[in-house]
């Protein structure tokens, strides 16, 4: 070849895409500047809400909107530092939304503050709460490094969330159920934070078993045609049984506290992690058997229940029989007044579903005074932050985190759903509090924990791979392909649950 032809200009046509084994893979965005813009607009949203209520309330903007917004930005401004600190990777709209929806609830909650009927003030005391729930949100961020050190204390979390569930039952009952511990004036629901614990343990149980629970073992129910489809098989009780235990002792001490709604999340998030763990569709027929069939068992036994189940299916009896309206027709007049856009923020009339109206129907003062519009908004929000914790589980390359992330999703999505269902009449009341919105100080705070579990594994997920360098020219895989050394195929084809970049990383998952 002549020196004229190695230096002749390429030809014509459109250039040559890069070789994709030449060049490192780009480096992800952060992202950063983008949760701090949607912080901006979250916390001027809810500080928005705020004023509106005090206009249409007393004609003014409240004295207090100014320090009520520098307090909620100072809040956004800490959480959002701690991310850029050390999960600078995460997924930028998770905070944002927790941000938002925890605003919206003191607007909803100030507003219900301000009606004579309804007691002294909840507002200042919830957002006291918000802050506290910021600042662990802050610690957890900053003092966890990597999430899938909490599968080594799988044990220790299901031992402390057995003692949590427990402690409740020396205390006097409250509304029928023991789920307060109170002394000296302070309160704490410690089923809340059991929940996170109770998380943890499937999480790390499931992920370090999950090769002999996705095997099957006899079939469920009979053989022949059943047995050949495998839908509904089991795995071995000697896998099995401990998780079973766990779960059975939680919910019985629920139900022995008279906690239904929260027995229920726990089993929604014990069937729902037996499938992510497993893949096998059978648990979600065996979840709805049962749930089914404890359903009616429980209606049929407690009392307390037994006259949920009835004020469900017959809402405006009292209404009929002169009484005046349950707090669930007045929930559902509430709904109806709202209309499409709503009456205003401060212009509803739902505070007459009566002591419940801040915590547990704090969604219909939202679809009242916001209409089917801003009630449909909220969902969006609640639907949106699910869904990004289901994105972090996908993403995440280690089967913990990815069992962890989907638990976690799922613990918000089953309560938004329970508690939806409930004010709008579509399943029973459960006496559970809607995630940031509702009054509650135990709840926003494990909420606020949760999404800092799901902002560190969502860093993990988004994270550019230490491990991976720029490729050497010539080495054993050809030309411009990184030399892969001996052993490789060892490490890409290990046992299960480690891959090559060790223990805890899905096989198959390192770049």
């Amino acid at each position: 070849m002549s020196a004229t032809s190695a230096t002749a200009p390429p030809p014509p046509g459109p250039p040559r895409p890069a070789d994709p084994h030449g060049t490192a893979r780009p480096r992800p965005a952060a992202r950063r500047g983008v949760e701090l813009c949607l912080l901006v607009a979250a916390v001027g949203i809810a500080v928005y809400g705020h004023a509106e209520v005090g206009l249409a309330r007393s004609g003014a903007v409240p004295k207090d909107a100014l320090a009520y917004g520098a307090g909620l930005g100072g809040l956004a401004l800490l959480a959002h530092v701690a991310v850029r600190a050390r999960a600078r990777y995460a997924d930028p709209l998770l905070l944002p939304i927790a941000v938002l929806l925890n605003g919206l609830g003191l607007v909803l909650v100030y507003r219900l503050d301000l009606e004579p009927s309804l007691g002294p003030r909840a507002a200042p005391a919830q957002l006291v709460w918000s802050a506290l729930g910021v600042g662990l949100f802050a610690v957890a961020v900053l003092a966890l490094r990597d999430h899938r050190v909490l599968a080594r204390y799988a044990y220790v979390s299901v031992t402390g969330a057995l003692v949590l569930l427990v402690a409740p039952i020396a205390f006097p009952a409250v509304n029928g159920a023991r789920i307060w511990i109170r002394a000296a004036g302070f309160s704490i629901q410690p089923g809340e934070f059991a929940k996170v614990l109770l998380a943890v343990f499937f999480a790390g149980y499931l992920s370090a078993n999950r090769a002999a629970l996705a095997y099957a073992g006899r079939p469920l129910l009979g053989t022949g045609r059943l047995k050949r489809l495998g839908w509904l098989q089991l795995p071995t009780g000697r896998v099995l049984g401990p998780v079973i235990a766990v779960w059975l002792m939680s919910v019985g001490v629920l139900v022995l506290e008279r906690d239904l709604g929260t027995s229920l999340l726990f089993f929604g998030l014990f069937v729902v992690m037996l499938y992510v763990a497993t893949g096998r569709t059978g648990w979600i027929a065996v979840g709805l058997l049962l749930a089914a069939a404890g359903a009616v068992a429980v209606g049929a036994t407690e009392p307390h229940v037994h006259q949920r189940v009835q004020d469900w299916l017959h809402p405006f009896a009292t209404v009929a029989a002169g009484q005046g309206p349950s707090q669930i027709a007045q929930s559902l007049f509430a709904f109806g007044d709202g209309g499409a856009l709503g009456a205003g923020l401060g212009q509803g009339s739902s505070y007459l579903v009566g002591f419940a109206a801040k915590s547990d129907f704090v969604l219909a003062t939202g679809g009242e005074e916001l209409g089917l519009a801003g009630l449909c908004a909220l969902l969006g929000l609640y639907a949106l932050l699910v869904a990004r914790g289901f994105a972090a589980a996908l993403a995440t390359r280690d089967p913990f985190g990815r069992l962890l992330a989907a638990g976690l999703a799922s613990i918000l999505a089953l309560q938004v759903f329970v508690v939806t269902g409930g004010v709008m009449d579509l399943i029973p009341l459960t006496g559970m509090a809607m995630p940031f919105l509702a009054q509650g100080g135990s709840s926003v705070v494990a909420n606020w924990l949760i999404v800092a579990l799901l902002v560190r594994i969502s860093d993990r997920a988004r994270r550019p791979d230490p491990q991976q360098q720029p490729p050497r020219a010539g080495g054993a895989g050809g030309p411009g392909e990184p030399d892969p050394g001996p052993g490789a195929d060892r490490a890409a084809s290990g046992p299960p649950g480690t891959g090559p970049a060790g223990p805890g990383t899905a096989p198959g998952s390192a770049r």
